[in-house]
């Protein structure tokens, strides 16, 4: 399973992505930073809400030179039913991870064996492909989107500047300068 500041294994799926089913490798994205977004199922009552808020974020992620991947185990053609006929979901143009076996969920820890369905996960991946964030949620409490684009601005600032964020920080605002006898212990 993975680690946070541990690289994330390699990863090649199926994608609903641009209209039609694509095979993607997460190693694709190394250079880049990676936000994934696991959500328990197509359509269901919290993960086109979620969804739909990623999409209207999506451009920022970029801007934040992010690409986002949503992950669920429904089937690619699933995710393009769910696309064809909601309104919320219409909205997506990032890639729609298919993983019908439960593999990938299991990697990072969001399977729930006895439902085959993934918990709300959120993980932020460095240009390295080093896992830097993850938050997992109960399938009743749904994530804030607001507070995940956040989060990536802060682990790209401490990545960049070698300071560190405190609470609340947003960009812009004061950071903090671990003393050398600190680091490490932060």
């Amino acid at each position: 399973m993975v680690s946070v500041g541990f690289e994330i294994p390699e990863i090649t799926a199926d994608a609903y992505y641009e209209g039609d089913s694509k095979k993607i490798n997460f190693s694709d994205y190394k250079g880049k930073w990676l936000v994934l977004i696991f959500y328990p199922g197509d359509f269901t009552f919290v993960c086109p809400t979620e969804l739909e808020e990623a999409a209207e974020k999506y451009e920022e992620f970029k801007n934040a030179g992010a690409e986002i991947l949503s992950i669920s185990t429904d089937s690619v053609w699933v995710h393009k039913a769910w696309h064809d006929t909601s309104p919320s979901i219409k909205k997506i143009t990032f890639p729609m991870v298919s993983d019908t076996n439960g593999n990938i969920s299991r990697e990072f820890g969001t399977y729930i064996e006895n439902e085959g369905v993934a918990l709300r996960g959120s993980f932020i991946i460095d240009p390295d492909g080093v896992l830097r964030l993850m938050e997992i949620n109960d399938n009743s409490v749904g994530r804030n989107v607001v507070e995940l684009l956040r989060k990536l601005h802060a682990a790209k600032f401490t990545r960049e500047h070698g300071e560190v964020c405190p609470v609340n920080w947003e960009p812009g605002k004061e950071t903090l300068k671990p003393s050398m006898d600190l680091v490490g212990k932060i």
